[in-house]
């Protein structure tokens, strides 16, 4: 019997190495993507065992548009999961961001999260009499899910949000038997690593953020070759998806101690002299 998911940017990245993992697991994966070119650069990578649904994750018509085709796809079955992967990362000082690029942040990142879910909960067996084998909501979210870095708050913002939303569609759902989880990635090989240096800093060039802003760009191209390969994430959708004792929440980090264990433990101003001292965010 066929089992079907869903996965929200699918052309590159994190979304991109799900798919791979659960096509070879057997899955048939409906994978969104914004451009032709990339629907048709997963057929040719996946055959058979891919299906593109084109759609931007914030276009409400869209979206539902893309749920119908993967309704009159899989008719009357239900769909195994859903991975809420799409995503952008704005970057900078939160003094000087233009506030358009946070909404845009936030839309992207935890507003089409819900767009997206909202859709295809029927297909995840949100319906009444509920399904018998509902499907998973996997959100991908990110170590700043829980912990903020300096000029990646709109991106942090965002993560937290997502965060909190996941967590209230497991309580929400569990009238359906829909479970709800998180995968929170630290550094992942991915292009999202690779665009920070096309960041530009030259809007707050007069700022007194700059040398440190330079510090972040600069740590970011250094860590992103040194990240978990995107498949490691599509791993942990998998284990989400299809074992039934998951976890509420998956860190992946290449580095447990450094990564993550000791933004849990540290205290939080401890952290913050840490951070300033590696950055060059002293007092002026």
């Amino acid at each position: 019997m066929t089992r079907y998911v869903v996965v929200t940017g699918a052309s590159t990245g994190i979304g991109r190495g799900t798919v791979r993992v659960l096509t070879e697991k057997g899955f048939h994966v409906f994978g969104s993507v914004r451009r032709a070119a990339d629907a048709e650069s997963l057929k040719q990578e996946f055959g058979e065992g891919v299906t593109p649904l084109i759609f931007d994750v914030t276009d409400e018509t869209a979206v539902k548009a893309g749920a119908a085709k993967v309704k009159d796809a899989i008719g009357d079955a239900t769909l195994a999961g859903l991975v809420n992967n799409a995503g952008i990362a704005v970057a900078g000082p939160l003094m000087h961001l233009p506030i358009e690029e946070l909404r845009h942040q936030l839309e992207v990142n935890t507003v089409a999260p819900i767009i997206v879910t909202q859709a295809f909960l029927p297909l995840l067996g949100a319906t009444n009499p509920p399904a018998k084998k509902p499907g998973v909501i996997v959100n991908i979210s990110s170590v700043a899910g829980k912990n903020a870095a300096p000029f990646l708050g709109p991106y942090a913002a965002s993560k937290h949000g997502l965060e909190a939303l996941s967590e209230s569609l497991r309580r929400e759902l569990m009238i359906y038997g829909i479970d709800s989880v998180c995968i929170g990635p630290g550094a992942v090989a991915t292009p999202i690593w690779d665009k920070a240096e096309e960041v530009d800093v030259a809007p707050y060039e007069n700022t007194d953020f700059i040398g440190a802003l330079n510090n972040v760009r600069a740590y970011m191209l250094e860590a992103g070759p040194k990240g978990l390969p995107p498949e490691a994430i599509g791993k942990l959708a998998y284990e989400a998806i299809a074992k039934p004792k998951r976890k509420i929440r998956y860190v992946a980090v290449p580095n447990y101690i450094q990564d993550w264990l000791i933004l849990k433990i540290l205290p939080k101003r401890l952290l913050d002299r840490m951070i300033a001292g590696q950055l060059g965010l002293k007092r002026l």
